[in-house]
C-alpha cells in the first residue's frame, strides 16, 4: 500500500505523474495507460487527502481501464489557491480538466467529498460523463453539519487499517488544516440530493458495511435518487478504496462492463 501511494512523482508500476494548468492552477495528475482500449476512468479524491489513498483500487483497475487520478486545487502535489473551493468551483475545475486533456467520454468516480464534486461534474457535462461511481459518498442529511460529520469520521478511525496513517498525515499535511476545515463547511452546506436527481449516467454506489459516514440507510437512498445500483463490501469502512481495493475494483470494472455491452463500445 504505502510504496506506490506515496511513490509521486517518480513512476512506479506503470504509474507516471502529468502536471498541468488548468484555470490558472498547476495541476497534478496520477496515471496510468491500459494494456487495452477501454472506457478511462477519472478517480476523484475526498477533502483532507489526495490521490494517493486511492491507489489501491486505481491500480487494482489499471490493468483492465487507463486510470487518472487529479489532485484537486489545494490538494496533493496540486497547487494551492489561496481559497477552498467549494462543490460548484471544484466540479468547473474538473470539467475544464477533462477538456484540457481531451477526455470527451469518461467514467467519473468520486470518494466522499469526492464523490459530491463527482455528481455534479455529471451534472454538468453529461456529454462527456457516461458512467459515475459514487464511493462513501457524503454528505448524508443526518450528519449535515460540521459536528456531525467530524463526529462520524471519529467513528471511523478505530474500524479503519491504521497502516494508512502515513498516507492521511501526507495528505493532511499538503492541504493544511485551514483548507480542511473550509471544505468541510462547503461539504456540509452542498444539497447533494439536487444533482443525485439530475444524474443521467449510468450510477454504482459502493460503501464498505462498517462505514459510520456513509451508512447503508443514506447509500440506498444515494442509488434511489440516481436510480443507480448499490454494492457494499463487506468488512471495509469509510475509506474502502483504500482497505478493499481490488473488491472495489471488481465491483467497478463490472460495472463499466455492463455499460460497453449496452452500448456496443469501448469509448
Amino acid at each position: 500500500m504505502l510504496p506506490l501511494a506515496l511513490s509521486a512523482p517518480r513512476s512506479r508500476r506503470g504509474w507516471v505523474s502529468r502536471w498541468s494548468t488548468v484555470a490558472g492552477v498547476r495541476t497534478h495528475a496520477r496515471l496510468r495507460t491500459a494494456p487495452v482500449p477501454a472506457l478511462p476512468v477519472v478517480m476523484l479524491h475526498g477533502l483532507a487527502v489526495s490521490h494517493r489513498y486511492l491507489m489501491p483500487t486505481a491500480d487494482a483497475l489499471a490493468d483492465r481501464h487507463p486510470v487518472l487520478l487529479p489532485d484537486l486545487p489545494g490538494f496533493g502535489l496540486s497547487a494551492k489557491p489561496p481559497v477552498a473551493y467549494d462543490v460548484p468551483r471544484h466540479a468547473a475545475f474538473v470539467a475544464a480538466w477533462l477538456d484540457a486533456h481531451r477526455l470527451t467520454r469518461v467514467a467519473v468516480l468520486g470518494h466522499s467529498f469526492g464523490a459530491e464534486v463527482a455528481a455534479a461534474v455529471a451534472c454538468l457535462r453529461p456529454d462527456a460523463v457516461a458512467a459515475l461511481v459514487l464511493a462513501s459518498p457524503t454528505t448524508d442529511p443526518a450528519a449535515r453539519s460540521r459536528r456531525a460529520l467530524i463526529g462520524r469520521w471519529f467513528a471511523d478511525l478505530p474500524v479503519e487499517d491504521p497502516r494508512q496513517a502515513a498516507i492521511l498525515a501526507r495528505d493532511v499535511w499538503d492541504a493544511r488544516p485551514w483548507r480542511i476545515w473550509a471544505t468541510i463547511g462547503h461539504s456540509v452546506r452542498n444539497r447533494v440530493e439536487e444533482d443525485l436527481r439530475r444524474v443521467q449516467a449510468p450510477t454504482l454506489v459502493l460503501g464498505g458495511d462498517r462505514d459510520p459516514v456513509a451508512p447503508l440507510q443514506w447509500r440506498t437512498r444515494v442509488a434511489t435518487l440516481t436510480g443507480g445500483a448499490s454494492v457494499t463490501l463487506p468488512g471495509a469502512a469509510h475509506n474502502a478504496l483504500t482497505t478493499a481495493g481490488a473488491a472495489a475494483a471488481d465491483a467497478i470494472a463490472a460495472h463499466l462492463a455492463i455499460l460497453t455491452c449496452a452500448s456496443g463500445t469501448t469509448g
